[in-house]
């Protein structure tokens, strides 16, 4: 079942397109949770949230693109994980070792929102191609096979694609921030 037709189904309330959904994306955001939670309770309690707040957030119309229902989940149980690790990191005492892997981590460095808006800016201006090959690669963190094979093009294309859009979002992205200075 396509994306968009499960939302419209979640949307008109039927209980087989929320079990699809969760059939679909359980898997995946399961494995994410267990990857940086290191807890299969923990995992699941994440799992269990993540998809009480994506049909929350279809019900009350508040996916804007169906079609990218995929990150959209994804996304939720990112902020779902963020917030498991921040709750736990307050019942215990912060260590250097603590520091240093949280400091470390792509997952745990947040962004001040000035940055976070200048790069959602950047990825609206990037080509629809370049905009889908970074959500891909580096936030659905797919293999480089299922890349190509959802843009339909031939994997040694990907390194020029990911060049390109690499590039196009630097100097985007530098443009813009040296127009808000």
């Amino acid at each position: 079942m396509e994306d968009t037709q499960l939302v419209e189904e979640i949307l008109r309330g039927e209980a087989a397109a929320e079990a699809t959904l969760y059939e679909k994306y359980s898997a995946r955001v399961y494995y994410l949770a267990l990857k940086h939670l290191r807890s299969s309770e923990d995992a699941e309690d994440a799992r269990t949230e993540t998809f009480l707040r994506v049909l929350q957030a279809i019900r009350g119309g508040r996916v804007r693109s169906p079609q990218a229902l995929p990150s959209f989940v994804l996304g939720t149980a990112h902020n779902v994980i963020r917030e498991t690790v921040r709750q736990a990191s307050r019942n215990e005492p912060i260590t250097d070792e603590i520091l240093e892997a949280e400091m470390g981590s792509s997952e745990q460095v947040f962004l001040d929102s000035a940055v976070e808006t200048v790069i959602e800016q950047v990825i609206r201006r990037l080509k629809p191609r370049e905009q889908a090959f970074l959500r891909m690669y580096y936030y659905e963190e797919l293999p480089k096979e299922e890349i190509a094979r959802r843009l339909d093009i031939k994997e040694e294309r990907l390194r020029l694609i990911k060049s390109r859009a690499l590039a196009n979002f630097r100097e985007l992205y530098e443009r813009l921030l040296r127009s808000k200075r």
